[in-house]
């Protein structure tokens, strides 16, 4: 209907040129229809052509628009892929009108009647294939219902439109050039018409619609606009596809004008790609290997441009002759003359144009090279990555695993060695120990004390390893701590029979900032290495202090270490031994730590040593001066405390522990109770008979733990002060606030028990003996032993006493009662059964105690 009203018009300016006195040929020219038409709209000529102009850019708009949506079954977007600009469509417009405008102004139309008339035949022939396709092929199902137009889903060329449109021009063209007789050339545009009806589904059954979608299409869930990746501008998500290359959404547009990616997204779908297709089902296979080659692309492309050459030249010779001003042979042999120069011409650009295609090629093809190494590069670092996060969680699972057995298993060597050092300490200082024997002792608590350091330095490296060991800042006695050292391994050097000989130079403070333990620890494990590996000559230990620094040198004549293993030697359970050398005990961990500890504390300690020379340590330490001591009570030597005697509650499920703990505790005056677990203690509590004042807990217990226990206490009795004591150097309360008052590490030492003890406000530690001579005992003052009143003296009420202690853990005072018992006498029947519950007391055996008193009763 369009097209009818659009002849009608174009016939009726036609007839109103003729009657304004225009010739049949002038009359068909459009400038004259629209100018003729617009004079009747305004008298100035002026306007008249730029409403001719205006309307001439109208039309092309119209046809163009319409053209460039028409893609889905010929081809798609091409000239903007050509041309690179965005957007390609403008540009097509522009490039249309602009060359409407100079046929116009050359006025070429006068002559190019005969071509119009074969356009005609062209546009036919497309118009037609459109109709055909959307009419026939569309309800035959001979291609997809989905109606594309995005060029990322399409195939550069599709043989039903440009199939059925060059059958039918060249059906059209034989008939309008008179072959196939003059009834068919004067329908010739009717017969390319029809042509397409049966050509399109034609080409569509054969080709099975295979080409109008080259990849499967991308639908969007959402209908709001998408932001396209590369223009960053939003369209509708019907003018939106997903690129594999940029791998993001992108619009219609910015996919035509990209070139790079050589439409990784569809595959054998370009024009390049279809063309070789084609030809390998029409020509033999080595002919398509030659044409694919650089010699083919230029041949196909001077074959292409020599045919545009000639066609352009043929028109203007059809023009000139038309206008029968030079003889047709004249301007022939002008035209071939031309055709041939610009053959020449258009070759060498031709062979340009293809060298530079190919670079192009090569040089997109060594980017996508380069970026598929680059990808499996960041692929490989990724996996790197992985493997090593993987073996970095292993590594600490494999940490922490041995941090736990670590932590546990020295929980279960400091529960023995608690008792074993600590009654060595013991009887170490009984007097009644025949001497022979006190040196037994001494291997005993020197023995446990080396298994108590190896546990301590494996704790040591742990807790730095974790990043939670503290280091302290107390005031040490530097001259006193040097000189301790030196008197400690004085005593070894001359057994071994080499000298140890003690520098200072210059002035060393009596008091500096450290930690004291750690700068022991430190000192201890340079100067025993260094006595333990000379076997003559000397040992030399001097301190150097300037500007708050102390640097400690320990020089030997031993055996030296190889440059090689100078490193070796701060490895963990490394140890440098020779053949023929003497065996040196060690663990192995005494360097090792030194350096860790060192590098906490700020430290730098360097070793120079050469093979059968000896060796050199240097230690440099920031030391601060301290000019206000303070005085540390423990240091003293303590026999007990001012003041009343106060009650301390000893909780602990060991019984060995709490033996120990009463042996060191009881000489100093506290009235100690004894439970073997928190549900006994809180039983005492509830019948207890006196106020206590401190609590020495054991972390881990049965049913509760000490913790929980010291939490009960701490509601109960808010005053007290709570001392825990564990195996675990590392146990930590389980709430935010910490009930108690401080924390001891088993195996307890006495000082470091004392040190603790300290704390309490209830505690002034006495450091003198005030010991007033016992009165002589007369004989009217002895004790009567009668038999009457022997038979008597364990009675019931005697029984009901001893029981009533024992069920509150009072060890002191049954301890007494049994003495006094003792020193009464008893009959021989009963003689025996004291010596029971002696032995039971002792061993704070309190449910059998009972018992026994209870058989009795």
């Amino acid at each position: 209907i369009a097209g009818i009203v659009k002849i009608l018009i174009g016939s009726f300016l036609a007839v109103l040129a003729l009657e304004h006195g225009y010739s049949a040929n002038e009359a068909s020219d459009p400038n004259r229809m629209y100018l003729t038409a617009f004079s009747y709209i305004t008298d100035s000529y002026e306007l008249s052509l730029l409403l001719l102009g205006v309307f001439v850019v109208i039309s092309q708009l119209k046809i163009n628009v319409t053209n460039a949506y028409a893609g889905s079954i010929a081809w798609s977007n091409f000239f903007s892929r050509l041309t690179h600009n965005h957007p390609g469509r403008v540009v097509w417009l522009v490039f249309n009108v602009i060359i409407a405008l100079l046929l116009m102004e050359l006025g070429i139309y006068r002559v190019l009647e005969e071509i119009l008339g074969s356009y005609a035949i062209i546009a036919l022939a497309w118009v037609g294939t459109i109709v055909a396709d959307l009419t026939i092929n569309r309800p035959l199902k001979l291609r997809p219902q989905t109606m594309e137009f995005k060029r990322a889903h399409l195939y550069d060329i599709n043989p039903v439109g440009v199939g059925s449109m060059t059958i039918a021009s060249l059906l059209g063209f034989a008939c309008h050039l008179g072959w196939l007789g003059e009834n068919l050339q004067a329908l010739s545009s009717f017969v390319a018409l029809g042509a397409t009806f049966i050509c399109a589904p034609f080409i569509a059954w054969a080709s099975k619609g295979r080409y109008y979608i080259a990849r499967e299409p991308v639908f969007f869930e959402t209908q709001s606009p998408l932001k396209c990746c590369i223009c960053s501008h939003s369209f509708e998500p019907e003018d939106m596809t997903l690129c594999p290359a940029y791998a993001g959404n992108i619009c219609s547009l910015c996919c035509s004008l990209d070139g790079r990616c050589q439409d990784m997204c569809k595959s054998n779908a370009r024009f390049s790609e279809q063309l070789i297709n084609a030809l390998g089902v029409l020509l033999p296979k080595h002919w398509v290997t030659l044409l694919n080659t650089r010699i083919g692309h230029f041949l196909g492309l001077f074959l292409l441009t020599g045919l545009v050459i000639s066609s352009v030249l043929g028109l203007v010779f059809f023009q000139i002759s038309a206008e029968g001003n030079v003889t047709n042979d004249t301007i022939a042999t002008a035209l071939t003359n031309v055709f041939f120069i610009l053959l020449i011409v258009f070759g060498v650009v031709s062979w340009m144009f293809t060298l530079a295609h190919d670079s192009r090629l090569i040089a997109q093809r060594e980017t996508k090279d380069q970026t598929r190494l680059l990808r499996e590069e960041i692929e490989a670092h990724k996996q790197t990555d992985l493997a090593l996060q993987q073996a970095k969680e292993l590594a600490e699972s494999a940490n922490l695993a041995k941090s736990r057995y670590l932590t546990g298993i020295s929980h279960e060597l400091r529960s023995p060695l608690n008792a074993i050092m600590g009654y060595a300490a013991l009887l170490e200082k009984d007097q009644n120990i025949p001497a022979e024997r006190r040196d037994a002792l001494g291997i005993i608590r020197r023995s446990s004390e080396h298994l108590a350091d190896l546990i301590e330095g494996l704790l040591d490296i742990s807790r730095i390893e974790a990043g939670k060991l503290d280091i302290a800042r107390n005031d040490v006695p530097l001259n006193a701590l040097l000189d301790q050292l030196v008197s400690m391994f004085q005593v070894q050097a001359q057994d071994k029979g080499i000298q140890l000989v003690f520098e200072k130079h210059g002035s060393v403070p009596d008091l500096v900032r450290a930690d004291q333990k750690r700068l022991r620890q430190v000192l201890i494990n340079l100067l025993s290495n260094a006595v333990k590996y000379t076997q003559q000559g000397e040992v030399r230990f001097s301190v150097t202090y300037r500007s708050q620094v102390a640097e400690f040198v320990i020089e030997d004549t031993g055996i030296g270490i190889e440059e090689s293993e100078l490193e070796r030697i701060f490895q963990p359970f490394e140890r440098i031994r020779k053949a023929g050398q003497p065996h040196v005990a060690g663990t192995g961990l005494g360097l090792t730590i030194t350096r860790l500890l060192v590098d906490i504390m700020g430290g730098d300690i360097k070793v120079e040593s050469k093979q059968g020379q000896g060796s050199r340590f240097t230690l440099s330490l920031m030391l601060s001066s301290v000019t206000r001591p303070k005085v540390d009570e423990v240091e003293q030597p303590i026999c007990g405390y001012l003041g009343p005697t106060l009650n301390m509650f000893v909780v602990d499920d060991e019984p060995d522990h709490r033996a120990l703990l009463l042996e060191m505790l009881s000489p100093l005056g506290f009235n100690i109770v004894l439970a073997q677990d928190p549900q006994e203690c809180l039983n005492m509590l509830r019948h207890c008979q006196f106020t206590p004042h401190i609590f020495l807990l054991d972390v881990s217990m049965p049913g509760m733990s000490g913790w929980e226990l010291a939490t009960h206490i701490r509601d109960q009795l808010p005053d007290a002060f709570i001392l825990m004591t564990s195996a675990n150097a590392n146990a930590e309360p389980p709430y935010r606030q910490d009930p108690s008052d401080g924390y001891i590490v088993k195996p307890i030492k006495e000082r470091d028990l004392l040190s603790k003890l300290s704390a309490c406000p209830a505690i002034t530690w006495k450091h003198t003996i005030e010991a007033a001579p016992l009165p002589a005992m007369t004989e009217t003052e002895a004790p009567q032993q009668e038999p009457a009143a022997i038979e008597s003296v364990l009675n019931e009420g005697t029984r009901q006493e001893l029981i009533r202690l024992a069920q509150i853990g009072y060890i002191n005072a049954i301890r007494d009662k049994l003495a006094q018992l003792d020193m009464t006498g008893v009959a021989n029947e009963q003689a025996e059964e004291l010596t029971e519950l002696k032995q039971l007391a002792n061993r704070f055996q309190f449910a059998q105690f009972i018992d026994r008193l209870e058989a009795q009763i």
